[in-house]
């Protein structure tokens, strides 16, 4: 009788380990953070419009809508190079870049060396990710300390920064869905998903 008591023990022992074991080396979850959170954000409207500027055809690129009031409209091009410019303006002092608040409305559409859908896809992507590297620096410390030389007085904290970045772009998708859709093509946002996906992911309705 006594062996078998020890062997339970054992038996009870060896099928305990793997589940204490597992325990013991997984990483507990970290709490968000103000990056983390204004990173996630901005990074859905990032999905939306960097996948709005892929779907659109090279030879599309110039669309603008002639139709109703629409006259001196930005072409398509035109909204794509705007948002990377727009990023660079928002997020560029905090990453050391320069701005020449003279120039604004010059560039509003970018550089105009920019011709292909390829350079200008760049451009966004690039416009992007400088985005990203500046939130990931926002801190609850930091976020809304007001900074020394604002390029423009709404941007004069990084939280406000942050936000805007996001609603801006939010605000440009909009406009070039309504290109994409007035050339037949459904914004890929817009698509329906497999259904392991579409309980993951925040469905567009434009």
């Amino acid at each position: 009788m006594k062996n078998f008591a020890v062997s339970l023990v054992l038996l009870a022992a060896a099928t305990a380990a793997p589940a204490v074991r597992a325990q013991a080396t997984s990483t507990p979850q970290q709490p968000p953070t103000v990056a983390s959170v204004l990173n996630t954000l901005y990074g859905i409207v990032e999905q939306q419009v960097v996948s709005a500027a892929e779907a659109m055809p090279e030879d599309k690129y110039s669309f603008a809508p002639t139709n109703g009031e629409f006259k001196g409209v930005r072409t398509f091009a035109e909204e794509v190079k705007h948002l990377g410019f727009a990023n660079h303006l928002f997020f560029g002092p905090l990453m050391g870049e320069t701005i020449d608040v003279k120039s604004l409305e010059q560039n509003t559409n970018g550089p105009a060396e920019l011709k292909t859908k390829a350079e200008i896809v760049q451009y966004l992507k690039d416009s992007f990710a400088l985005g990203h590297r500046a939130i990931a620096a926002i801190t609850s410390e930091n976020a809304v300390t007001p900074l020394a030389k604002p390029v423009l007085p709404f941007l004069s904290t990084r939280l406000a920064i942050a936000n805007i970045g996001a609603w801006h772009a939010g605000d440009h998708y909009g406009q070039m869905v309504e290109y994409l859709r007035m050339n037949g093509i459904i914004p890929p946002a817009s698509r329906p998903r497999p259904p392991q996906q579409s309980s993951s992911q925040p469905k567009s309705q434009r």
